[in-house]
């Protein structure tokens, strides 16, 4: 396509919107995140020598386009929602307006790079609701689709309010907290399994987390409160005990009686085991003594919803609205604005989706802004703790009916009569 206009000479300027078309089942939100990747893309964006001598021995292209491409370097504007936002369907995530072939050129790229982050946050958004509090930790990597993919979830998780990662690099880079325990294999390589759990505490006196179900865990309840009082005696406290398997309810019930029993009340449980927010939801309500949640597979790959309807659509090309009509798959036209209402609460009432042009009303705020100009970024993106403060006051806001996990009612989105006055005469010019 980038060949094509650029033999034809189409060099004017274009807006694309990337947006959701529909939400996915049972979701009544998404969670925006991502677009930290997305900018450092864009200041990135290069042809290097070997890309360009690959292209020309396929044949297909000609010397002047090669010699273009070759110079190209992203020189448009980015407007976006910041990371953290609560997104509804139609709404744009961002939009880029630049010459046609360099917006073209980073479709691929800026889908992908939102929409795993955005997938991930969204889903981990769910599993903090549910949880009402107990801390969670991201144990996905080693199912997630890919080490980069496994990066991004555990990013992702923490910005949805997620307390902590196993993933030690995404700890390292991103500073997210760390946490992890010992797997079976670890209990298993040893000949007794109380000498495994003496061990791992000889070595780890102030972080030390037992996995009790590798063979029978009421019986490893038992030992975990003699390496409990063992640590007592050497000035060091059990930091937890782990369960992966089994009916969780009646075994974190079992354990938490040893563990009482054996003047370790102070130990928590934690639980893991391919759980999501519906486990997490049903353990809650059903008064549980569990303390936390190692949440992993179902997250890092979304598993109810592993994708999302996400598109980057041309909205203008040359100061020409434009829209695409094919069923269902109709596109509003123009660069566009995403106004939030507020209550006198601090609660969000309702969206209206209109032109980018037009004034935002009385009582509203506007989600879409500029990030990036002339290719150049405008200011710093925000640290990461400040994404996630955003995140968890975004989620906070929305109605409660919108946060339930199970049937959520919709959240309103109104299209202004600008924008719908734009539609029809667009659709007239067809």
């Amino acid at each position: 396509m980038a060949a094509a206009c650029f033999r034809a000479g189409l060099r004017a300027t274009a807006t694309f919107s990337l947006f959701v078309r529909r939400l996915p089942p049972e979701r009544g939100f998404l969670l925006a995140a991502g677009l930290e990747d997305v900018l450092q893309y864009l200041l990135a964006l290069r042809f290097t020598p070997g890309a360009l001598e690959w292209l020309a021995s396929l044949g297909r292209f000609d010397g002047p386009f090669l010699d273009y491409l070759g110079s190209l370097r992203f020189t448009g504007q980015v407007r976006a929602m910041p990371e953290g936002t609560v997104v509804f369907a139609e709404e744009p995530l961002l939009e880029i307006t630049a010459p046609l072939i360099e917006a073209q050129l980073v479709e691929t790229a800026v889908i992908n790079l939102i929409h795993l982050p955005t997938l991930i946050a969204s889903k981990a958004a769910r599993s903090v609701l549910a949880a009402r509090g107990r801390p969670l930790a991201e144990f996905g990597l080693r199912r997630s689709h890919g080490t980069d993919a496994g990066m991004k979830a555990a990013r992702a998780a923490w910005i949805a309010g997620f307390d902590s990662t196993s993933n030690v690099l995404a700890g390292k880079l991103e500073g997210i907290p760390l946490s992890g325990t010992m797997a079976h294999s670890y209990v298993s390589a040893f000949g007794d399994e109380l000498e495994s759990f003496r061990a791992y505490a000889r070595t780890h006196p102030d972080a030390c987390v037992l996995l009790l179900d590798t063979y029978d865990t009421v019986a490893a309840a038992h030992k975990a409160v003699q390496v409990a009082r063992e640590l007592a005696a050497r000035g060091h406290r059990l930091a937890g005990v782990r369960l992966d398997s089994g009916d969780l309810d009646q075994l974190s019930r079992e354990v938490r009686r040893v563990l009482d029993e054996g003047g370790a009340e102070y130990v928590p449980i934690v639980v893991s085991g391919g759980l999501d927010e519906h486990d997490v939801a049903r353990l809650v309500s059903a008064g549980a003594p569990i303390d936390a949640f190692g949440l992993g597979t179902r997250i890092d790959t979304s598993a109810d919803a592993p994708s999302l309807d996400l598109v980057y659509k041309l909205v203008r090309v040359d100061g020409r609205d434009v829209l695409k009509l094919s069923t269902g798959k109709e596109s509003w036209v123009g660069p566009k604005a995403v106004h939030r209402v507020v209550g006198t609460d601090g609660g969000f009432t309702g969206d209206r989706l209109a032109a980018a042009d037009e004034p935002v009303p009385h009582g509203a705020m506007t989600l879409l802004s500029p990030v990036m100009e002339g290719g150049e970024l405008l200011r710093p993106h925000p640290a990461l703790p400040e994404v996630r403060a955003r995140a968890a006051a975004e989620v906070a806001a929305l109605p409660e009916e919108v946060r339930r996990l199970s049937g959520p009612g919709e959240y309103r989105v109104e299209i202004s009569p600008v924008l719908r006055a734009r539609q029809a005469a667009a659709r007239a010019k067809r």
